[in-house]
């Protein structure tokens, strides 16, 4: 009797449901919170199919050396975003910029699970890309100003399937050229026309 006793509150009810309720009312919040966050994201889709849309062009593929693979068009993919991250990065907030990156690293993820890789070589793999990612910014940081011989040694680092770097580097200037007379809400609102 006397458990009995400690387990119901004065008001009959189970202790449980009168403490954890603040508790549960605070989750339930919070998870409302997530929820919106995660709309908030599926903005990003049309700058992520943007990207996969310029990866997706067949003349970049043309002159390669054997046949292009997974790996040589998530690295074309990279290279687009890195150039589309240091236009934008003095006009859009710096938080805006990372949830772009967020969201784009995370589908970058699902494809590579889609493929069928296993969780630790995902982990691996995502690694691997995100450095190159890392360098990929780097490199191209004085991409303006630098020389048409300095562009191609760029490309070359990362792209070594490719015998026509001159194409490489007059297609990226292009593309240099073309966000940098567009605006960040452009690409939010739509599919650009490469």
């Amino acid at each position: 009797m006397f458990n009995l006793v400690c387990f119901f509150s004065k008001k009959c009810t189970p202790w449980c449901f009168i403490t954890l309720f603040n508790v549960q009312f605070t989750i339930k919040k919070n998870k409302k919170i997530k929820n919106i966050k995660f709309f908030m994201d599926i903005n990003y889709i049309n700058i992520y199919n943007n990207l996969v849309n310029l990866t997706r062009n067949k003349d970049l593929y043309k002159k390669f050396k054997k046949q292009d693979t997974f790996s040589d068009r998530l690295i074309f993919l990279l290279l687009h975003f890195a150039f589309f991250l240091k236009a934008f990065k003095k006009d859009v907030k710096k938080d805006v910029l990372q949830e772009v990156y967020d969201y784009v690293f995370r589908q970058l993820e699902l494809s590579i699970r889609e493929i069928g890789y296993g969780d630790q070589s995902i982990n691996k793999k995502m690694k691997v890309y995100i450095n190159l990612f890392y360098a990929m910014l780097d490199k191209i940081h004085e991409w303006d100003t630098s020389s048409f011989d300095l562009k191609m040694s760029i490309l070359l680092t990362f792209l070594d399937n490719s015998t026509e770097e001159a194409f490489l580097v007059e297609y990226f200037d292009k593309y240099w050229k073309d966000l940098s007379n567009s605006t960040f809400n452009s690409h939010l609102k739509g599919v650009i026309k490469s």
